[in-house]
């Protein structure tokens, strides 16, 4: 990419995440640094474009809409799609990382940062003042899958991995050529299509077991033309997830943050030490067995039999790296 298109492309992040309003194409071209330099409108919209393509290919969540029935389409990016964690790297990745910081506060890039918002305002834009410090760097790349993965991607290579539905109680193995590794609201998913269903499927890679392999040659794989990655993580997500009911064994006053969230049923006996059977809904099984699990042999799932078989491979391996 060259450094004009670079520039260009965080000086729209920068407009489309410092507004709070839908900006239209014709005022971003007017405000935006970068797209001044288009010949006309029509060279102009296909500059536009392949910059919207680009950000949406690199995880950007852009939203499109109205204020009114009356007004034309508009652009923005939505702050709580756009932010991610805390970051959570090994010491080589935090040096890669660390020198982004140094480059992204060199002369360079911060005048011209400042210098969009100042246009922003200057064109009447209601500008979000903290929108500077959302673009600097903030990742969390801290599941084991994400390396083999986006390494598949970049190589275009077949990928297998076990992988754990919410669903069910043991992993499954999965056959997948992939397209790209995006981010959703602080998580990373893969896309691709799954040769296994002989469809584009998306899959959350906090729920990849073990280490993803490539196989094949490279270049093997190749992603359709016009295919929105984001668009299959976003719809993923769409159906209002149901909560599952869930039974665990609590010992006497122990787990008391469980307890705020649970209703106990019965006493029962558990192994020689007195416990109480108790009930909680769970919207998301799989983030609750790492909770869960921190409660170590305090806490010991009944059902269902997919979150007690999760919590104890969390458990067995938490066993094996102390020992």
């Amino acid at each position: 990419m060259s450094v004009a298109r670079a520039e260009r492309l965080v000086n729209l992040v920068l407009c489309l995440l410092s507004t709070r309003q839908y900006l239209t194409a014709d005022r971003i071209r007017s405000i935006v640094p970068g797209y001044t330099d288009a010949a006309n409108q029509e060279a102009f919209f296909r500059m536009f474009e392949r910059d919207k393509a680009e950000l949406r290919d690199l995880g950007v969540p852009l939203e499109t809409g109205r204020h009114s029935a009356f007004d034309p389409e508009g652009y923005r990016i939505a702050r709580r799609d756009y932010e991610l964690g805390e970051i959570d790297l090994e010491p080589d990745e935090a040096a890669a990382v660390a020198l982004a910081v140094r480059l992204w506060e060199s002369p360079e890039l911060t005048g011209a940062a400042h210098g969009a918002l100042v246009k922003l305002r200057a064109a009447g834009v209601d500008v979000d003042q903290a929108a500077p410090s959302i673009v600097e760097p903030k990742v969390r790349a801290n599941e084991p899958a994400f390396g083999p993965l986006l390494a598949a991607v970049h190589a275009g290579r077949v990928v297998g991995f076990d992988y754990r539905k919410q669903s069910a109680p043991e992993p499954e193995r999965r056959t997948v050529e992939p397209w790209g590794v995006v981010s959703w609201r602080g998580r990373w998913y893969l896309v691709g299509q799954d040769r296994d269903r002989a469809a584009p499927r998306c899959f959350r890679l906090s729920r990849v077991v073990g280490i993803p392999k490539a196989t094949g040659r490279d270049g093997a794989v190749r992603r359709p033309e016009g295919v929105d990655l984001l668009h299959y993580v976003a719809g993923d997500q769409d159906t209002a997830p149901q909560s599952a009911p869930a039974r665990v064994w609590v010992a006497l006053d122990r787990a008391h943050g469980l307890r705020r969230r649970a209703k106990a049923v019965e006493t029962m006996d558990l192994d020689g030490e007195t416990g109480e059977v108790m009930e909680i809904d769970l919207v998301y099984p799989n983030s609750a067995a790492s909770w869960i699990a921190g409660y170590g042999p305090d806490v010991v799932v009944l059902e269902p039999e997919s979150l007690r078989a999760h919590v104890h491979q969390l458990l067995a391996g938490a066993a094996g790296e102390a020992r």
